[in-house]
């Protein structure tokens, strides 16, 4: 298993064998139940789905709880693939991973959801300068001119101006894992992650990094 669905706790500090601090984030990593085999043969790739955080069956559409009683499995609130190189004879449904999964792992790379800021003007959103700060000018936040003159007469598509900001999906590589806690199924990692503290968060093994040593 090269991936698991894990919870950020939040930030924190610790201290090296130099008395050197570290700012690290806090994960809840599992444990995670397989609820679901794929393979090549019938869904057309091998993988397997996982599920982390009990979930009351009154809180679960009747899909899911469908999903669920078919393995025998309590409801999970969320679940996520991790796809396979090959088939997934190593696993069956109900096995449970925690976080001694990235025991030895140097590297991981976070995928979060950002925190939402709602709809922003360009300042904010994209840094922009604004206008003069004086008395009367009129232009203190504005985007300012957006036109394209006689030709080609229209603003063109990617250009910078105020709307919604983050909520976005993104990926942190290359985070250093710098303490996992198997007691408590917690990983601590150098720097910061997506999302506010009790977000979800999805955490693999680096690809980048994988072979590289601590």
């Amino acid at each position: 298993m090269n991936a698991l669905i894990g919870k950020k706790i939040g930030m924190t500090r610790v201290f090296n064998d130099a008395g050197q601090q570290i700012p690290v984030t806090a994960l809840e990593v599992g444990p995670c139940v397989v609820v679901q085999l794929k393979t090549a043969e019938k869904d057309g790739y091998n993988a397997v789905q996982i599920g982390f955080e009990d979930q009351p069956a009154k809180r679960q559409t009747k899909a899911c709880a469908g999903h669920f009683k078919k393995n025998e499995l309590p409801g999970k609130r969320i679940l996520r693939e991790v796809r396979l190189d090959t088939s997934g004879a190593d696993f069956k449904v109900g096995d449970t991973f925690t976080a001694s999964v990235f025991d030895g792992v140097s590297y991981v790379d976070v995928i979060g959801v950002t925190k939402g800021r709602g709809f922003q003007g360009v300042v904010r959103r994209h840094g922009m300068s604004g206008g003069r700060a004086t008395h009367g000018s009129g232009m203190h936040r504005r985007p300012g001119s957006i036109g394209m003159k006689e030709w080609p007469a229209r603003v063109l598509k990617g250009k910078a101006m105020p709307g919604q900001m983050g909520a976005d999906r993104v990926t942190v590589q290359n985070l250093k894992v710098v303490q996992v806690r198997n007691d408590d199924n917690i990983v601590l990692v150098r720097g910061s992650v997506p999302g506010p503290s009790g977000a979800f968060v999805f955490v693999r093994k680096s690809l980048k990094k994988a072979d590289k040593p601590s």
